[in-house]
Formats: C-alpha cells, sequence, structure tokens
C-alpha cells in the first residue's frame, strides 16, 4: 500500500528529520507528542499534532498502547518509531499488526530476535559470524567459573539492553559479585528485564558498524561507520566510512553483516555493530540496532541515500529499489553529537530555554536539529540538541571543514558539549584516526 498518512512517535531532531522526508514524499505526518513537546519545532513542522500525555516517558513515549490509540484516532496507515524510545519494541509492533496499522520497521520476531542480547548471538554464531567469548549466567560463582575460561578483565552486559545502561566493566573476581547485582538492578531498572551475561572485555577496541537495508528478501549494506568516541557506551562522534581498517577487514565485516541480514530474512534498516580488537585485527559481532540510528545522516552523506525513505519504501511492500552494486560511496563524513550538558561539572545534564541558537551552514554541511532561539530544552528526555555533520572529499578536508562548522556554531542559554568537540577534532589522535573505545576516557582523565 502507499501510504498517506504517517504517525511518528519520537520526538527532538529525528521526528523532524522524518517528518521532512515524508513531505518530500506526500506523505502527511501527525506528530504524537508530550505536553511537553506540544510547542516544539517538529510539532511546528507536522500536518497535524496530539498529545500522547504528560512530559516524563513511562506516561507518553514509552506507552505502546497510548501511541496504537493515536494512531488508529488519526487514522494513520503506519507509524515511525525513529530510534530511541518504543523503536525496537517488539510490544509496538504486535499491537500495530492487531490495530492494522503498519510498523515502519523490522518483523515483531525479528525485533524479539536481536532484542535479545543472548538470542542475537545465538543467531550470530548460526549465521557465522565471531562472537566475543562470553555466555549466559546463572550466578556470580557460575560467571567466575567462565572468567576462567575466557579470561579477565570482563564486561558484564544487560540481555535486554542498549545506550551504555546495565553495562558494567569488572577486572578482579573480587569486584564480580558486587558489579553483576549492580548492572542487574540498573537492567531491570532500566528495561524491566534484570538478566545479564557476561563477555570478555576488549581494552583496545574500535567500535565499527555496518549499515544495512533489507526487504525480507534482498539484504544489501551501505558500508561502515565508526562510533569509537564514546562516554560511557554513548556515543558523541561518527564517521563514515571507518577509518584505518585494511580493506580485507572491511570486506569480511561488511559480509558478515549481510549474512546475518539474510540469516534473519531482514526487513528495514538496521545496523550490525562490530567490536574491532586493534591489538590483534580481529572484530567480533556485538548486537544489531534493527532501527534507524542517530548516526545515519553520515551514510547518507556518503551514499546519497535517504534511508527513512528506503525504510518507509520497503514498509509499504516494495522490494529494494537499490541493489549492491548500484551502491557508490563518495568522500568522508563525521557526525558530532551537541548536546545540552556541562562537561565542566561531570557532563550533567543542562535544561533552560535557549537564549540564541545559531548553527552553520554551507556546501558540505548538514544540521539536524529541533531547537532555535527561545526553545525550552526540557528535563525529561536525552539531552541532543543538534547534529553536525560535514561531508568532504577525503577524511583530512572533512575533519577542517568540520572544525570550521563548529567554530560558526554558537549556543547559549544552557551549557553544551562544543568545545569538548572542537578539541577531540583538533587532536592529533583523531586526526590520525587512531581513537579506539577507551579514547575519550583517557582524554578526560589526563
Amino acid at each position: 500500500m502507499i501510504f498517506r498518512r504517517v504517525l511518528i512517535a519520537n520526538r527532538g531532531e529525528i521526528a523532524a528529520r522524518v517528518i521532512r522526508t515524508c513531505r518530500r514524499l506526500g506523505i502527511e505526518t501527525v506528530l504524537a507528542a508530550s505536553e511537553a513537546d506540544l510547542d516544539s519545532v517538529p510539532a511546528r513542522l507536522a500536518d497535524r499534532v496530539v498529545c500522547l500525555g504528560p512530559p516524563p516517558s513511562a506516561k507518553s513515549y514509552l506507552d505502546a498502547r497510548a501511541v496504537v490509540a493515536v494512531a488508529v484516532a488519526s487514522h494513520a496507515d503506519a507509524i515511525h518509531p525513529g530510534y530511541g524510545f518504543l523503536s525496537e519494541n517488539a510490544l509496538l509492533a504486535r499491537l500495530c499488526a492487531d490495530a492494522r496499522v503498519i510498523f515502519i520497521g523490522p518483523t515483531i520476531e525479528q525485533l524479539a530476535a536481536v532484542g535479545d542480547k543472548l538470542q542475537a548471538r545465538q543467531h550470530a554464531i548460526a549465521a557465522g559470524l565471531p562472537v566475543v567469548p562470553g555466555g549466559a549466567i546463572e550466578s556470580a560463582a557460575h560467571a567466575a567459573q567462565l572468567a576462567q575460561r575466557i579470561g579477565w578483565p570482563l564486561l558484564v552486559k544487560a540481555v535486554g539492553g542498549g545506550g551504555g545502561k546495565g553495562m558494567k566493566q569488572v577486572h578482579e573476581p573480587s569486584k564480580l559479585a558486587e558489579t553483576i547485582d549492580m548492572a542487574m538492578a540498573e537492567a531491570a531498572a532500566a528495561f524491566g528485564d534484570g538478566r545479564v551475561y557476561v563477555e570478555r572485555f576488549v581494552a583496545s577496541g574500535r567500535h565499527v558498524e555496518v549499515q544495512l537495508l533489507g526487504d525480507g528478501t534482498n539484504v544489501i549494506h551501505l558500508g561502515d561507520r565508526d562510533c569509537s568516541i564514546q562516554r560511557r557506551y554513548q556515543k558523541l562522534i561518527e564517521e563514515a566510512p571507518a577509518p584505518d581498517l585494511t580493506d580485507a577487514l572491511r570486506a569480511e565485516m561488511q559480509r558478515c553483516a549481510v549474512a546475518f541480514g539474510k540469516h534473519l530474512r531482514y526487513r528495514g534498516a538496521g545496523t550490525v555493530e562490530f567490536l574491532v580488537d586493534t591489538a590483534h585485527r580481529e572484530f567480533y559481532f556485538l548486537e544489531m540496532n534493527a532501527r534507524i540510528q542517530v548516526e545515519h545522516p553520515v551514510t547518507e552523506a556518503i551514499t546519497g541515500i535517504d534511508l527513512v525513505a528506503e525504510q518507509i519504501a520497503v514498509a509499504e511492500g516494495r522490494p529494494l529499489r537499490i541493489r549492491q552494486q548500484d551502491v557508490r560511496f563518495r568522500g568522508h563524513a563525521i557526525e558530532c553529537r551537541i548536546n545540552a550538558e556541562d562537561p565542566a561539572h561531570g557532563f550533567r545534564p543542562s535544561p533552560g530555554t535557549l537564549s540564541s541558537a545559531r548553527f552553520p551552514a554551507g556546501n558540505g554541511i548538514r544540521v539536524d536539529t529541533h531547537v532555535e532561539a527561545g526553545a525550552h530544552v526540557p528535563p525529561y528526555y536525552d539531552s541532543l540538541l543538534a547534529k553536525i555533520i560535514a561531508h568532504d572529499t577525503s577524511r583530512e578536508r572533512c575533519v577542517d571543514r568540520l572544525q570550521r562548522a563548529l567554530a560558526n556554531c554558537h549556543i547559549t542559554g544552557v551549557d553544551t558539549n562544543l568545545s569538548m568537540h572542537q578539541n577531540i577534532l583538533a587532536a592529533s589522535e583523531f586526526r590520525r584516526g587512531a581513537v579506539d573505545t577507551a579514547y575519550f576516557a583517557h582524554v578526560v582523565s589526563a
């Protein structure tokens, strides 16, 4: 079917980004917004706005039944969940199916398969992908036995988790039981699922991911991205393609990602994430994100492909419109996430009202944002204000272009991490493309 009206069950820059693609495609948009977002930029962009509930996420953006009820009442053909919130929630997909509303994303079975990290590991093994040594645990004693086999240090991870929640490093046996208890408590609070598992912790690793598109029969990749600059497992800077990889390693990761997608008969946009062990030039499957990623603009920049438009096309029942041999990679792209937070005080959130907001513009610069001067940054949600993306013919030129763009970005009224990004881009290690997931912690502690 061809969608006439789409409900956007999200907020912030991703809501604005999806609205713009829908408008270009001639699709009406209904924004399901909390009371805190009724006067936001996305609310003004949408054709219609419906109040989803009060500001707390649990009573609005995380209420699957309320989201579907709004979609039905507004006669929407489909729901686009964006990222975060309910974007990978199998219950939302099931409720959509029951209400005969199309969920713009993978199938219920695929969401369940990759949403449970232990199931995802098993699917990866079945598809022939290498996985980090580790596995499920039944108790701290069991985890200690497993550690003897796979080696220290360990990483305790939430089975149903993401975004770094329920993820803890442990470097010595005496701390294992305590760390497992903390991870379980955090996972239960964040995801309603306290199960955890352990993996060997790779101290010198890079986070490299491969973008997939599938239609349930065919699966292709749109290249890779490096997301190694992270704070507490939250990505800060992403780039495409991933720098400093051999052609052979890059090709094998892309092949494995497509093999995983074909194993699942994947439908929609998704990202297979890998941990690259830089010391041994090996890589391991980490997880799959069954949704659009925050960092998708860097892939769009080097391929010229609108990922949201392709998500919609697949959800409408159309086969992939792009063949693997048609994908062309042009230049290099880097994205910085500008957050409302105070780096000088432990990166604490900085809600408030923007007294000014000026973003860069020009050739090779893209800004995805949902804020402007006078906008209120509420305390209830993620602190992302904008994504600044630069694209150029080479990585060196791209870094230079992004540095100039950040110098022309001015936000007042709240604290931001803008200067932190400028410092990272100026660092010699980053300029060489030689950073791993431990880089940011080293910079902060230096």
